[in-house]
């Protein structure tokens, strides 16, 4: 087990600097640069020049890029231009509303898909099996901007059950108790969107599993030993299929890191998702590595988990 996690960590290590490789060369094809549109069209082009020179935009790429990782690895993610601060209290910031986004979000999948998952495989074929897959198809056809729009319009415009933007309600307090549930309440219209969506691949996969395994043979076998229904299910058929479920966790996280980014721009919810758009357009590269950097290691680190996981729940298919 330990040989399996050390070589899929020594397989990620390449992967990050590759990919951090990769997000700064991109950067550096992207039109235009931090200083663009912001001085004075009176400044003379020598002046320009000299300054970006003095700030080592003109430096080649390896240059600025070994000056960039070498300050990552020292937790320094360079100045913002645009925002003038540390990119680092920048993302921070915002980071802490893209966690709870996540988080809210996975909560609200996994209580959506299981019962569902569980119901569409044990019921196969039925009117109920096909109603749920019938929502699965819908929702894999349904973009997910698409969708949030029509969420926002009806819940939030319409019904005006839940605010439309922002990440709390302007004036309270922090630490209190009204704080809390301004949050919350922000909180719950961009996350249910967003599971709504991603919870219908989960949905199939559980479905899937719990229909391959009624057809095992040890599952044939308990039923001709007269156990009866419920216990076929509860111990045997629902016990080997959440199990990969679980590997399909670290999966999740990378699916919402786009989630976010739209999710975020619609309901004006001030996260890393917002602050990328933002930075893109502000030209401020500095952000923009930084985010997609991070985004990057977040997607590596859940693919690793997910393998991890599915190694524990499944030894078969560790490396030997």
């Amino acid at each position: 087990m330990w040989k399996f996690i050390v070589r899929r960590l020594l397989i990620t290590a390449p992967q990050l600097v590759l990919l951090s490789i990769l997000i700064f060369v991109l950067a550096q094809f992207m039109p235009g640069d931090a200083l663009s549109g912001m001085m004075d069209p009176n400044v003379s082009l020598e002046q320009k020049e000299e300054l970006r020179e003095k700030l080592g935009l003109n430096d080649p790429w390896y240059v600025k890029y070994g000056e960039w990782a070498t300050g990552i690895l020292q937790g320094d993610f360079g100045q913002s231009f645009r925002f003038k601060m540390p990119v680092s209290e920048l993302i921070e910031q915002r980071m802490n509303n893209t966690f709870w986004l996540a988080l809210a979000t996975l909560l609200f999948t996994y209580i959506i898909a299981v019962p569902l998952g569980i119901l569409s495989g044990r019921y196969n074929d039925s009117l109920l099996d096909s109603s749920i897959t019938g929502y699965t198809y819908l929702g894999f056809g349904t973009p997910l901007f698409i969708f949030a729009l029509v969420m926002l319009w009806i819940f939030g415009y319409q019904l005006q059950w839940f605010p439309t933007s922002g990440s709390v309600a302007p004036g309270i307090a922090p630490g209190s108790i009204d704080y809390v549930l301004s949050k919350v309440n922000h909180l719950l219209l961009p996350a249910i969107s967003m599971a709504l969506i991603q919870t219908v691949s989960t949905v199939q996969y559980l479905r899937s599993e719990i229909v391959d395994t009624k057809q095992k043979e040890f599952i044939l076998t308990a039923r001709a030993k007269g156990a009866s229904e419920s216990r076929v299910y509860n111990k045997h058929i629902l016990r080997n299929s959440l199990l990969p479920i679980a590997a399909f966790f670290g999966y999740e996280i990378t699916f919402l890191i786009g989630g976010t980014i739209f999710v975020e721009m619609i309901f004006g919810f001030p996260g890393m998702g917002q602050l990328f758009i933002e930075s893109i357009n502000l030209r401020d590269y500095s952000v923009v590595n930084s985010i997609v950097l991070l985004f990057g290691v977040a997607a590596i680190l859940g693919t690793l988990l997910s393998d991890i996981i599915l190694s524990i729940v499944d030894p078969r298919i560790r490396i030997k």
